[in-house]
């Protein structure tokens, strides 16, 4: 969604536009900012749950010209200063602790600065998994990938065939080759030219260490901004050993070929 210049609102430079989102997810680009922005995300979704949302947006790299509070009942709350460089950052809140407040920063040249950032709304549990704060690189238990078979937004049997690090956005590409797609919620793997071979990008943290290996795995994940992050991966063999233990004992909480 894009918003006209503030070029042509010279002489309102106090001006309050409210604007009304009904998607779960978007992005919003404001033009040479004058004024303020109030976004009020109202999701075509029952209000009974909105207790259960989790509001999460991650600025453009560019983006400038504006500060991004957290607006709930006037008061106001800081959530990204005009000029935050910090790379590939996503700041989330619950959807009852208010609406957005964009706010213009005085500028001598409005006509050189784009405010600009992606948001999704989601469930408070998926949002929590995405942003897990403490040891993001811990391997899964055996009941946590079971778990993630059923509930991730991709599961792929396949092999790395390299990694790509960003150190300035501290993150990992990993080039994924694709033997068995079990599931994608978005077209993330595709074929590969007249290879007939499926590929695709999955990204996780620099700090996990991700290398280029031998043998197949199973990774799932979910979507974030557009893109594949990674949740649980084992090696293959090691879900094939947990998955037949789990349907022997009745236990898998949901059924999904090994092989």
């Amino acid at each position: 969604l894009s918003f006209p210049s503030g070029l042509t609102h010279e002489s309102h430079k106090k001006d309050v536009e409210q604007v009304y989102l009904r998607c779960s997810e978007g992005s919003i680009e404001w033009m040479y900012p004058t004024g303020a922005l109030i976004v009020n995300l109202r999701p075509n979704t029952s209000p009974a749950s909105f207790k259960h949302l989790t509001v999460c947006i991650k600025p453009f790299k560019d983006s400038a010209g504006a500060n991004i509070y957290l607006e709930k009942t006037g008061e106001l709350k800081l959530l990204v200063r005009d000029g935050d460089r910090s790379p590939r950052k996503v700041y989330c809140f619950g959807y009852d602790q208010g609406g957005l407040f964009v706010e213009a920063t005085p500028q001598q040249d409005i006509s050189r600065k784009i405010t600009g950032f992606q948001y999704e709304l989601m469930n408070k549990g998926i949002a929590s998994d995405l942003h897990t704060v403490s040891a993001p690189c811990r391997p899964c238990s055996d009941t946590e990938v079971l778990l993630a078979v059923c509930t991730s937004d991709f599961v792929i049997r396949g092999s790395i065939q390299d990694v790509t690090n960003e150190e300035e956005e501290q993150e990992s590409i990993i080039h994924v080759g694709v033997n068995k797609l079990y599931r994608q919620k978005s077209k993330v793997f595709q074929l590969a030219g007249e290879s007939g071979n499926w590929r695709g990008q999955i990204k996780t943290l620099l700090e996990c260490g991700v290398r280029p290996g031998d043998g197949d795995f199973l990774f799932t994940g979910r979507m974030h901004f557009g893109e594949a992050r990674l949740g649980c991966a084992p090696r293959f063999k090691d879900f094939q050993r947990m998955y037949k233990e789990a349907k022997d004992k009745g236990l898998n909480p949901c059924e999904i070929g090994p092989d």
